[in-house]
């Protein structure tokens, strides 16, 4: 870990540990460099991913303040988010299309051959039911340097695409609960509960996130969020909603399925903390897909699931057969061992920078 991201680290505890409460000022640059002994670029690169993230804000000529809320500190009304128009939602689909240049698909088929040719006849044989070994490994790796989650591979489930997944977590959890939505949410979140018959409430979103009073009124026990670019109100969770959502799942001993949908290309120094990583023992499932990042016909997703949760999983789902094929599964391992993921996540995100920057201009 470099040493910003250290210092960031650091911040970022002792502002979530209260030892840093709401409103009181951080030292400054240089007064932080000399007692950490770090470098004041450094200290100000660690400062900006805390600004960005929503943990301080930067007050002119007067340094950075904590806020970070904790407790009952949250507004009792925020402001409602409109859905986006349907001209809005073309212009992303332009923009990912115009975004397909970006990837190595050469080297994406180079990848394909060397499978061929290293595995051979090993790709006719059956999946591991979770998902073959050496794409859960490669994951695994992949989310403790992007995501700074540190998971095991058998806390790994592989599958053929976010719905599928959907249903899993369903069976899991049960139909008997309440489960809560974005409101905006994808049709398709909606769709997929409706199909699996469970009962649904949706919640307003504000610009922080979904509004604190709409939580609390809530009668749900799991809640469904996208905390990064919710869809289609383009809201991300700050830090203190994504505090919130945890808080809220372990007073009513509930779950939070986090659809990490997007994230990986913000526009941000660095993706926001997942909510899985902020409580990594804690009631949070994670689910991600390859269908933004790579492409919409790779239709595989993946679980994280927390330990205390495998057992359940192991027990309710544990028998289905992986719906992944092998062949594709070591094509992407061996794609995001090899560094060309994260290339090309990388390149779209500096574009996508670019073209911010030349908007605001």
């Amino acid at each position: 870990m470099t040493g910003y991201m250290k210092l960031y680290t650091l911040l970022r505890e002792k502002i979530t540990r209260r030892i840093y409460h709401e409103g009181d000022k951080l030292p400054s640059k240089r007064q932080l460099a000399d007692e950490s002994g770090y470098s004041v670029i450094t200290v100000e690169h660690a400062y900006e991913l805390l600004t960005e993230e929503g943990y301080v804000e930067p007050r002119e000529r007067s340094g950075y303040y904590v806020i970070y809320k904790e407790g009952d500190s949250y507004p009792v009304a925020e402001r409602e988010v409109p859905f986006r128009q349907t001209s809005e939602r073309v212009d992303v689909e332009r923009r990912e299309a115009g975004e397909r240049d970006l990837f190595p698909f050469s080297a994406f088929a180079r990848t394909m051959r060397n499978v061929l040719s290293t595995s051979g006849e090993k790709i006719l044989d059956p999946s591991p039911n979770k998902g073959c070994l050496a794409l859960r490994e490669a994951l695994a790796a992949y989310l403790a340097r992007s995501r700074h989650m540190e998971v095991s591979p058998e806390a790994i489930l592989i599958g053929s695409g976010a719905e599928y997944l959907y249903g899993l977590n369903v069976q899991v959890l049960g139909r008997n609960r309440m489960y809560a939505l974005e409101n905006p949410s994808y049709e398709k979140i909606r769709k997929v509960y409706e199909a699996w018959q469970v009962p649904l409430e949706f919640l307003t979103m504000g610009k922080e996130g979904i509004e604190t009073r709409e939580l609390e009124k809530s009668h749900a026990s799991v809640l469904h969020v996208t905390p990064f670019n919710s869809y289609p109100s383009g809201i991300t969770a700050s830090a203190s909603k994504r505090a919130e959502y945890i808080r809220w799942a372990r007073e009513r001993q509930g779950f939070i399925i986090e659809d990490d949908f997007d994230s990986e290309f913000t526009l941000l120094s660095k993706p926001e903390d997942t909510l899985f990583s902020l409580s990594p023992e804690g009631p949070v499932i994670y689910m991600n897909s390859f269908s933004k990042t790579i492409a919409p016909s790779i239709r595989v997703g993946y679980l994280v699931i927390p330990a205390p949760l495998l057992p359940r999983y192991e027990e309710k789902v544990g028998f289905y057969s992986c719906t992944v094929p092998v062949f594709d599964q070591l094509v992407l391992a061996e794609f995001i061992r090899s560094g060309q993921f994260e290339r090309h996540i990388n390149r779209v995100r500096r574009r996508r920078r670019k073209m911010e920057a030349l908007r605001k201009h």
